[in-house]
């Protein structure tokens, strides 16, 4: 299920309008066009796909590259989220999942050579749309706690090359995701103190500490790209 942005939805679609206008103005810079592909792991196993504009401006080497990902995680702790977002009641066999999709927009540029391989730093924005899904089966109890949040995240990247048009690339990074509004059944936690309905004396740190939402995360990716040409 894909969470749709409850805030700061002029930003999250500025990331697409920059591409967009990269798209647009592309004939005139000289660089070429790629698609990615590939798996790797951050808190879970999980799936990227990119399309990758490079050397798209006249004077410095900068490529830009967009991409959506979506990988599975751990949810958290099924009764601390119980009793954060729904009621105290202990009964039914909990079953948990969760999983985060992400936007990514990054500027990329060169930093060094990996042998004959071409190595590049990159660094940029995120928006991550993360659900865990609690079911207490028996117990007659199942809700969902989402959150949408912003984050930056770094990155170095070797491409190896397979052929004239493909190349093997390889990932290593980190990514840093803010404080965002936690949000299940009747109840919502802000990092602010401006909760809604909020249980006993329950606190969004509280709530943080009940799910496995995106914060500070290292992550990995092994990925096939295919370069289109200019």
């Amino acid at each position: 299920m894909i969470c749709k942005p409850r805030s700061g939805s002029n930003s999250w679609t500025a990331m697409v309008a920059i591409t967009l206008l990269v798209i647009v103005s592309g004939p005139a810079a000289a660089g070429e066009t790629s698609l990615g592909l590939g798996v790797g792991a951050t808190a879970g196993f999980g799936v990227q796909g990119d399309v990758t504009f490079h050397d798209f401006t006249r004077n410095a080497p900068l490529s830009l590259r967009l991409s959506g990902a979506y990988s599975g995680r751990d949810a958290g702790n099924a009764l601390d989220a119980r009793r954060v977002f729904i009621n105290d009641n202990t009964n039914g066999t909990p079953e948990q999942s969760a999983n985060t999709w992400q936007v990514r927009l990054d500027l990329m540029f060169p930093i060094a050579k990996l042998g004959s391989a071409p190595l590049h730093l990159g660094v940029g924005g995120r928006k991550g749309f993360f659900t865990a899904t609690f079911d207490f089966v028996g117990g007659n109890e199942k809700f969902d706690v989402v959150s949408n949040p912003w984050g930056v995240g770094a990155f170095v990247e070797a491409a190896f090359e397979i052929s004239d048009r493909v190349d093997f690339t390889l990932q290593l990074g980190v990514d840093h995701f803010f404080k965002s509004r936690l949000e299940g059944h009747d109840t919502a936690y802000e990092p602010d103190g401006d909760d809604v309905n909020p249980r006993n004396d329950y606190t969004w740190d509280d709530a943080d500490e009940a799910v496995n939402q995106p914060r500070t995360e290292p992550f990995g990716l092994l990925s096939l790209r295919v370069r289109l040409g200019s």
